[in-house]
């Protein structure tokens, strides 16, 4: 089954099938979401929790939508460096672009060759249906169920039914990681925050939908910390010492739903990939970074 909600991606794979119904589960109403009186969701409910007393993240929600990291949103706070600014309009970024000013984010040389080089047209990752990998699928609109347990969190992601599991057993990344797109979760609690590491990234991927480069030494932190029953607080770090001089950070609001995730198909009707309309990607022959 093909399903496709409604969120503007520039190379979004719903734009490339036929606009035909799609199936939906029926309403069952979550027992476990905090509603008022008349039967709404109540956002502002106190924070649940599990037996241990953390805080339980687990329902279905629905996530900022970031195309751009460098950018400002709704429920997105971006990051950008000088003379750029996150609350950039279009036409201020087209001006500097114009003036010569390419680096919105603390590239080093070889990530800013990344960035300048990137065209989709090219050949882009996510046109072939291949995994997002984690910073683009964190970026994606489309719902994300959390489900938790004393062990593991499990990170559902309704697009392409891809996952990631946060490891909570205290033990390390292993020391030989074989590098996979979504790269390997641990996760600790300071106090009711939750941070995550992730490392043993395969640099095959990029942090969002304009292209910003990663290579495979990316390290990303990630925090989740509940506001209230119906609000999670999140931040990523994203720390790559072959793209990036520095660290920064985004930080956004995640708002729970009242619905279940459907599954989600990329490969059924990429038909322009079939047809030869979108030209396959293939991993690059030589790391893009020494």
């Amino acid at each position: 089954m093909h399903t496709c909600r409604v969120w503007p991606v520039a190379i979004a794979i719903c734009l490339l099938v036929p606009a035909l119904p799609y199936a939906q589960w029926p309403a069952y109403p979550d027992r476990n979401v905090p509603r008022t009186p008349d039967g709404l969701v109540n956002l502002q409910a106190p924070t649940p929790r599990t037996a241990d007393g953390k805080p339980d993240f687990t329902g279905v929600w629905q996530r900022a939508y970031v195309p751009d990291i460098s950018r400002n949103g709704r429920g997105q706070q971006g990051y950008a460096e000088a003379p750029f600014t996150p609350g950039d309009t279009p036409a201020r970024r087209e001006e500097l672009r114009k003036a010569g000013n390419y680096a919105e984010l603390p590239f080093t040389p070889a990530g800013l060759q990344d960035w300048r080089t990137y065209d989709p047209a090219n050949g882009e990752y996510t046109a072939s249906c291949l995994p997002f990998g984690l910073s683009r699928s964190m970026n994606s609109p489309d719902p994300m169920q959390v489900m938790q347990n004393d062990k593991y969190i499990a990170l559902l992601f309704e697009q392409n039914t891809w996952f990631n599991v946060i490891y909570l057993d205290g033990r390390p990344h292993p020391r030989n990681l074989e590098p996979t797109w979504f790269g390997h979760s641990i996760g600790k609690w300071d106090g009711d925050t939750l941070i995550v590491d992730t490392i043993g990234f395969n640099g095959w991927t990029r942090l969002d939908t304009v292209g910003h480069p990663h290579s495979d030494a990316l390290h990303m932190v990630q925090t989740l910390r509940m506001i209230d029953a119906g609000h999670i607080a999140y931040t990523v770090t994203i720390d790559d010492p072959k793209a990036y001089t520095k660290p920064f950070k985004n930080e956004r609001t995640f708002t729970l739903m009242d619905t279940e995730l459907i599954e989600y198909s990329c490969e059924e009707n990429n038909r322009g990939l079939r047809e030869g309309r979108i030209k396959q990607w293939t991993p690059p022959e030589k790391p893009k970074y020494p």
